[in-house]
């Protein structure tokens, strides 16, 4: 190893000390200031600076580097691993980076634009972004993020997608109408399930053709085939040593890059004024909407309404009487003064522990599933009116506070196609609308219950009612205009049950299509990802081409169960939750690093559930360079204070003795990771964020220093360089081989 300071100088022959590189960040960034005080006087560092003055800053990052000296072509280069094998485990790790490239630019979802052009054989970080800008501007509706690469034209996004027009001057909080939309036309298409995904045909004529107008690329066959491809290289040895070696290599070298630079990005933080953890922006990307509160808050609510509204009607028992809220506390010999958190019982304790059966019964108030009825559900006697206000009540404590937002889950169980429309009758009705809340549809995994019920016949019938609805109010408006106006506040799917629970059938190829499924047990995971996969492809084709916000896929993954969910949820999906067992399978961490997914990490929630607090491996990814953030999953029965989401981070920050520059970095990541507009993430992190490197980080809004920036992205870009210049040596050289050997025969 060899340590280099600015630019090539090494460590050794220079008398550049930590103390004198503290002193020259503070003077740059006091240049900076005063740079800024000239051009606007009024204003302490503007939002506003062009472009050329974060092209300067880029060139003025200057920080301890660390870089390796040998011979490339060494045998022992990598030790434990031979020459042959590093050639296949690169080019294993590259074509499953392509693989998940393919299916993300299918569904038009993000794809994280470094590894894109490593890819295509771009290789080394990028100085001066002057064309990515250009690059970016092509993004779909939905909220571009931090070095993500969209696909396609946005060219009248703007006239649907947001639903505000945000002014630096202004405060958006107060702009923000999404239900304020003008709907497009309706194009009358019409719409068939066929072997469980969607397709949209121009006409009845086009249907009887077999023309659909959106078609996916793919099929479950073809699905699995990739899926194998994955699941090969997650259990192939050398590949898996070879990715715990680069692993191990990625800690160490961030470990000696704080050793080296802690006090210079220290400093740099310290030089900006205002900016400091508590005000830099924080998204709970993972949370559960009725369990969104803590006990306490949910406590004195139910004390308020059977204090001050006794004789409301508020249920109704299976026999059709109608009771009051009285006489439902008195059925259950309560009164107000009696209740308490303790008697409440939805805090998890040690009893829950690896049995998430008892975890599902917390949900229920007092134990009584007929108060979960009344107080956190949007279908029920009182049309989800009590579960409405304690939302706003969430919302107004988080624009109390400015700088949280959050993600909540609300769920669509998939056993009705009125579901769709009940939810956003009820968030219209009660005008259950943030500026600090962006909402996700979480789907249970619950075919086997629905099934044995009789409410479904098939699995197929599930997948229709999840989808046909929006897309028939992407489609047509007019048909479902609330439900149009609801989903510019969604953002994205989620899917939601019991990971332990074991596949009770494999997912092969040979697998029923979801018409023909209809044996009572539940289909595999990688079954429902799938589909639930494809039919949001569909859903995006269609809302991007008219200019509508499209929707991410972040499911629960990795929590607990087969490492096999987390194979496919790196080939679908956008970002995940959880992702503990990534901890067990060094290669597919690996590709979770080289493709920079998103893993919204919950410590407290699995302390309670799955693993203990200090085997929890979020330091462990965060210190590799995994883009993880924290997140509460669920307050009610995890968290005690009014900031759930600041709980998280003050005993991450104690327990693994974080630093403010670790702290901000894991808020900045939170709000890449979310699905916020674009024009509101410009507004929180600056109006380059899209742009690689330090040149897309503006310090005045993140607190993150360039240091670190640059860091992590400089290490990305030789992990890439170094797996896809071999990647495609080892095709050349078989093409070379080829060519050759039929020169031979010939």
């Amino acid at each position: 190893f060899h340590m280099e300071c600015d630019h090539g100088l090494l460590a050794q022959e220079t008398p550049f000390t930590g103390l004198d590189m503290c002193e020259t960040t503070i003077q740059d960034m006091k240049w900076m200031r005063r740079a800024n005080w000239q051009n606007n006087p009024s204003s302490h560092l503007s939002r506003s600076t062009s472009v050329d003055l974060t092209e300067q800053l880029e060139e003025k990052v200057k920080f301890m580097r660390l870089s390796i000296e040998g011979e490339r072509d060494s045998p022992h280069h990598f030790i434990g691993v031979g020459d042959m094998e590093l050639l296949d485990a690169c080019t294993l790790l590259a074509q499953s980076l392509k693989l998940r490239e393919k299916y993300m630019e299918m569904s038009h979802q993000r794809f994280y634009v470094t590894t894109k052009r490593h890819l295509q054989g771009t290789y080394g970080p990028v100085r001066h972004q002057s064309s990515a800008v250009k690059a970016t501007k092509g993004a779909a509706p939905r909220a571009a993020s931090h070095h993500y690469n969209h696909n396609g034209s946005s060219t009248s996004s703007t006239q649907h997608s947001l639903p505000y027009n945000l002014d630096y001057g202004a405060r958006y909080s107060d702009i923000y109408e999404p239900f304020n939309c003008t709907p497009p036309d309706d194009l009358n298409y019409t719409l068939k399930l066929h072997h469980g995904i969607v397709k949209v045909y121009k006409s009845e004529a086009h249907e009887l053709k077999n023309e659909p107008l959106y078609d996916l690329k793919s099929n479950i066959k073809s699905y699995v085939k990739d899926y194998n491809v994955v699941l090969s290289l997650a259990a192939h040895g050398p590949v898996k040593t070879f990715c715990f070696m680069r692993l191990c290599y990625l800690e160490s070298k961030f470990n000696l890059h704080i050793l080296l630079n802690e006090q210079n990005e220290t400093a740099a933080q310290k030089a900006v004024p205002h900016r400091d953890f508590y005000n830099v922006r924080k998204v709970d990307t993972h949370i559960h909407c009725s369990s969104c509160f803590n006990q306490k808050h949910l406590l004195r609510f139910i004390k308020k309404k059977l204090k001050k509204y006794p004789t409301e009607k508020v249920y109704q028992a299976a026999d059709g009487t109608v009771m009051t809220l009285e006489e439902v506390f008195e059925s259950l010999n309560l009164n107000a003064y009696d209740l308490s958190t303790d008697s409440l019982d939805v805090h998890a304790d040690k009893y829950t522990f690896h049995r998430f059966d008892k975890f599902n019964q917390k949900y229920n108030p007092l134990g009584k599933s007929m108060l979960r009825d009344i107080f956190l559900k949007t279908n029920n006697y009182v049309k989800g009116k009590y579960f409405a206000e304690l939302i706003k009540e969430v919302a107004a404590d988080l624009e109390e506070s400015k700088y949280q937002s959050t993600e909540p889950r609300l769920s669509i169980y998939g056993n009705s196609r009125a579901e769709w429309e009940r939810l956003a009758d009820w968030a219209i009705t009660h005008n259950v609308v943030s500026p600090n809340i962006r909402f996700l549809i979480q789907i249970p995994r619950l075919y086997d219950v629905y099934k044995t019920k009789n409410m479904v016949s098939n699995f197929e019938e599930i997948l229709a009612n999840t989808f046909i609805p929006i897309i028939e109010a992407s489609v047509n408006p007019s048909s479902h205009p609330n439900l149009h106006k609801f989903l510019n506040m969604v953002v994205g799917f989620d899917s939601v049950d019991d990971e332990s629970k074991a596949d009770l059938t494999m997912f092969n190829s040979d697998c029923p299509t979801p018409d023909q499924w209809t044996s009572s047990k539940n289909p595999p995971y990688s079954y429902y990802l799938y589909f639930m996969y494809a039919n949001i492809a569909v859903v995006n084709m269609i809302r991007r081409d008219r200019g509508l916000n499209t929707f991410a896929f972040r499911p629960h993954s990795g929590e607990a169960g087969s490492i096999n969910h987390l194979v496919s949820s790196f080939l679908l999906a956008e970002g995940i939750n959880h992702g503990l067992l990534l901890r067990k399978a060094p290669a597919l961490q690996y590709l979770f690093y080289l493709s920079q997914v998103p893993v919204a990490m919950s410590p407290l929630s699995n302390n309670s559930l799955f693993l203990d607090y200090h085997r929890n491996p979020l330091p462990v990814f965060f210190s590799r360079g995994i883009p993880v953030s924290l997140s509460t999953d669920d307050p009610m029965q995890f968290h005690y204070t009014k900031e759930p989401l600041m709980e998280e981070y003050s005993i991450a920050s104690q327990v693994w003795k974080m630093t403010p520059c670790d702290m901000c970095e894991l808020a900045m990541n939170s709000v890449l990771a979310s699905g916020f507009e674009k024009k509101v993430k410009e507004h929180w992190l600056g109006k380059n964020f899209e742009l690689e490197g330090a040149a897309g980080n503006d310090i005045r809004q993140t607190n993150v220093p360039n240091i670190r920036i640059a860091f992590r992205h400089e290490t990305l870009c030789d992990e890439l360089t170094m797996v896809c210049s071999t990647a495609h040596e080892a095709v050349r050289s078989r093409q070379t081989s080829a060519e050759a050997s039929n020169v031979g025969q010939q």
